[in-house]
């Protein structure tokens, strides 16, 4: 029987049903290649095995015929593919099982391939919010947050902004028309944080409860 590991998501990408009054603006997935290409590395990863390949070939070319030379270079490349390939699964798997959500209030992130949770990032716990962007409009947007929220590096990775550790910035990677998320991301903070709150305060005596506004 098939099962669907986020089939008691009441709205895909959210672990509960958002409240009245919140709208979800955008959803969105990282881009798998792009995704693979700079959280896992794989051009170094690359460029490493044919380095590795071009050491071989050139360490013995003088020793034996072309042909065997090249043939010695031939377990490198078969395992640099293997690597390669295997990087690209990882990747696939990640941009596919996370998904990003952002509404008028929060931003949600979904992440995680083998523990799966999700990232709830208010506007007003928001401090500041930066735009990576790449070729052909992918980017990532990455959040630093306000007060004592501290979040797991190694929990969200790939999902975060690299080489910031402690304290570390979740980040919505490598996902595309980059440029329009964050515009929706900064109008929806901007209104949401200048928003009044109304609550209720007790008034001295016996009168009925005032309501005030802050």
């Amino acid at each position: 029987m098939s099962h669907d590991d986020f089939e008691i998501e009441p709205v895909e990408g959210l672990p509960e049903r958002p409240p009245e009054g919140e709208e979800i603006l955008w959803q969105g997935r990282p881009d798998w290649w792009q995704l693979t290409w700079e959280a896992l590395s794989l051009p170094w990863v690359i460029g490493y095995f044919v380095v590795l390949a071009l050491w071989r070939f050139i360490s013995v070319v003088d020793q034996m015929p072309l042909g065997q030379a090249i043939g010695a270079t031939v377990p490198f490349i078969i395992l640099g593919a293997i690597v390669t390939a295997l990087l690209c699964i990882v990747g696939y798997v990640q941009a596919r099982c996370a998904l990003y959500t952002v509404t008028n209030r929060r931003v949600a992130m979904r992440i995680g391939a083998a523990l799966t949770m999700t990232l709830n990032l208010p506007y007003p716990q928001v401090a500041n919010a930066m735009l990576d962007l790449r070729r052909k409009g992918t980017g990532t947007i990455a959040f630093e947050t306000m007060g004592d929220t501290r979040l797991s590096y190694l929990l969200c990775w790939p999902h975060v902004r690299p080489w910031h550790i402690n304290p570390s910035q979740p980040a919505l990677r490598c996902i595309p028309d980059a440029e329009k998320v964050a515009g929706l991301i900064a109008d929806a903070a901007r209104a949401r944080v200048t928003q009044p709150r109304i609550v209720r305060i007790a008034a001295p005596g016996p009168a009925d409860p005032a309501v005030a506004a802050e």
